[in-house]
């Protein structure tokens, strides 16, 4: 392989990166699917394979399912809000209490909360929507960055 800036892989990785995290493997991939013609997309199964994943890899969107065997989506989202502040989050939820959605929201500072089950055009334009919230964010940093807080 040569490098080619034109071959497939080049193609995917100036892609915008995304991790979707879900216990329901069947689910996963639909999800997977469904946003890999538009982004590079990661999957894991686990809260605890995402935050290893999160450690060696940067994504600008994280879309985590609330509730999975050994570790919640939204503990998972509160801790990328500390580590990874302009990473947009967006928890996928089957549960319908306003309490817990507007806690939800509050404590990771979600994008947005997705209902089950997910439209999988929702999900892509909802996805789209953050990367562009990333991007700008990441911007106005970097422009309200001075030399003296680059070094």
């Amino acid at each position: 392989m040569t490098g080619d800036e034109s071959s497939p892989a080049a193609e995917q990785s100036s892609r915008d990166h995304v991790l979707v995290v879900d216990d329901e493997v069947a689910l996963l991939e639909v999800l997977s699917e469904a946003l890999g013609t538009r982004f590079e997309v990661t999957t894991a199964t686990s809260v605890h394979d995402a935050e290893l994943i999160l450690r060696k890899k940067k994504f600008k969107v994280v879309v985590a399912d609330h509730l999975m065997p050994g570790g919640n989506g939204m503990g998972l989202l509160v801790r990328a809000r500390e580590e990874y502040p302009q990473m947009q989050r967006i928890l996928v939820t089957g549960y319908m209490k306003p309490e817990m959605l507007l806690r939800s929201v509050n404590e990771a500072a979600l994008f947005r909360y997705l209902l089950k089950p997910v439209s999988v055009i929702e999900l892509v334009t909802v996805v789209s929507e953050a990367a562009k919230l990333h991007d700008a964010l990441a911007k106005a940093a970097a422009e309200n960055s001075s030399p003296e807080e680059l070094v």
